[in-house]
């Protein structure tokens, strides 16, 4: 063992030291390092790695913490003896009689009852970021993070006072200064004011509408949504019901007409619909309240991309005018802190949050505490507020640079949105396969997202796109787009 090797990989993601330490435990457990032999001086393996001599004896040093090591003086580090106890060994290889048995699997085939896996979906490539044009949606400039605050804020929830708030298993509750901080501070800012046992923390907004699926909606519910809409919401209703009603939106959103007659629920973005971008006008959110008050259907309001109107007045929530508590809230964080938190919450009747946050028990318990925690510390010292403000001047310039290219090299084939947010809705001339042009673009090293699968229809129409602006640097914006553009002209030639 004092030849042992184990090359680093150089991941950027990890220290060296952290990096070290996981060959190292790989190997321990894996039996690789016997007990009975020294591994290598601190100075012989960083030699051989090269690396500091520090980085090798830290990473010692931890693992005789850990466990995995025990140092002898004047000796060296060895692995423990009993480190391995309890662990299996290799699995022997079938018998023939063994093998047989194990060809009569069950039929998974058969077995399953639902296909989750074969609806429509959005996607994207995992490394987006490390396309030169970026136009995807849903997802966050890297080094516009707040990583300073956010690391501070996870510090303190690391204090010793903040674990004893977090660490246990709570079962049911969320954060209470998670709460209070969503109550106080968030919802005002729509125009919600509620106590805090009609707010349940979710993981993100999806999580929110796959609760409320649950709770409420049978094989025999009728349901309208948003067509075109946004794709998980349609595919998590139709694990419920066949009975969903798509109703084309147009220039002010979903239309209040005899189309909601005789629905149950009603799903909406009215803030800023997805994906056309387009804000309800006060006139017809208030239509909408008073028609689900004549035909006795329940709005859910998903309050998509509400904090990042940074071009016109604030709009209210369209809960804020319910009167007759016919209006279920949803929001989520994901849009301005980073869309990997997944944090998110629910609004409605005491009733319902209660029943919804039983059924959250039997799926997860709750959302992880530290990671409340760390965001109710940042809600609460201004670091969100700062974060916004900040994206508000970066999404600005962008949402107008986006704009500009569009004019100039895609006249004609958009509506500029009027709210903000992160991304613009474009047609293209008739004729055009945006979902094979995703394909031939992203050999160009441009990736954007086809709007056939944000319809519900089984022939949708080819020519949309949307094109997010959220996670592609200013400058990069104007030469995406104009090849883009040629591209376009390419496949209509």
């Amino acid at each position: 063992m004092r030849d042992l090797l184990l090359p680093l990989r150089r991941n950027p993601e990890r220290t060296l030291q952290a990096e070290l330490r996981e060959r190292l435990v790989s190997a321990i457990l894996e039996g690789q390092i016997p007990p009975e032999r020294p591994l290598p001086s601190c100075r012989s393996l960083a030699r051989r790695l090269g690396v500091a001599r520090n980085t090798v004896a830290l990473a010692y040093q931890a693992l005789v913490e850990e466990g995995f090591l025990v140092s002898r003086p004047r000796s060296g580090f060895y692995v423990r003896t009993d480190i391995r106890r309890g662990r299996l060994g290799a699995v022997p290889l079938r018998t023939e009689g063994e093998a047989a048995a194990f060809a009569r699997e069950p039929d998974w085939q058969r077995r399953l009852i639902v296909r989750p896996s074969h609806q429509r979906n959005i996607e994207r490539p995992r490394d987006w970021s490390r396309y030169p044009y970026p136009f995807v949606y849903g997802q966050i400039d890297h080094a516009l993070f707040p990583l300073a605050a956010w690391r501070e804020c996870s510090r303190q929830a690391l204090g010793r006072a903040a674990v004893e708030s977090w660490v246990d298993d709570v079962i049911l509750e969320d954060d209470p200064l998670l709460v209070e901080q969503i109550r106080c501070r968030l919802l005002p800012r729509r125009g919600i004011f509620v106590d805090r046992d009609q707010i349940l923390v979710t993981l993100g907004a999806q999580q929110a509408l796959y609760l409320l699926a649950r709770l409420l909606i049978h094989e025999g519910s009728v349901v309208a949504i948003e067509d075109p809409g946004y794709p998980d919401l349609r595919n998590i209703l139709a694990l419920r019901t066949r009975q969903v009603r798509p109703i084309p939106v147009d220039a002010a959103g979903l239309p209040v007409d005899d189309r909601l007659s005789g629905c149950d629920y009603v799903f909406v973005t009215p803030s800023h619909q997805y994906p056309t971008t387009v804000t309800m006008p006060l006139d017809r959110r208030r239509a909408l309240l008073q028609w689900a008050e004549r035909a006795d259907f329940v709005i859910v309001e998903d309050d998509y991309e509400c904090e990042t109107n940074y071009v016109s007045e604030p709009t209210p929530a369209l809960k804020s005018l319910d009167t007759g508590g016919r209006v279920l809230y949803v929001a989520s964080l994901s849009k301005t802190l980073c869309p990997g938190l997944r944090l998110g919450c629910l609004v409605g009747p005491r009733e319902l949050i209660a029943e919804a946050r039983a059924l959250r028990r039997l799926m997860l318990r709750h959302p992880p505490g530290n990671n409340q925690r760390t965001a109710a510390l940042f809600l609460a010292q201004g670091h969100h507020d700062g974060f916004i403000h900040r994206l508000h001047r970066v999404y600005r310039e962008r949402w107008q640079r986006m704009g500009e290219a569009l004019a100039r090299h895609l006249p004609n084939s958009f509506h500029t949105p009027t709210f903000g947010g992160t991304s613009y809705w474009v047609r293209g001339p008739e004729g055009l396969d945006a979902d094979r042009l995703a394909v031939e673009a992203r050999r160009h090293g441009l990736l954007i997202e086809a709007g056939s699968v944000c319809f519900a229809g089984p022939k949708p129409p080819r020519n949309f796109l949307r094109l997010g602006f959220s996670a592609i640097a200013a400058e990069r914006i104007e030469p995406g787009i104009r090849l883009l553009a040629e591209l376009v002209r390419r496949q209509l030639a």
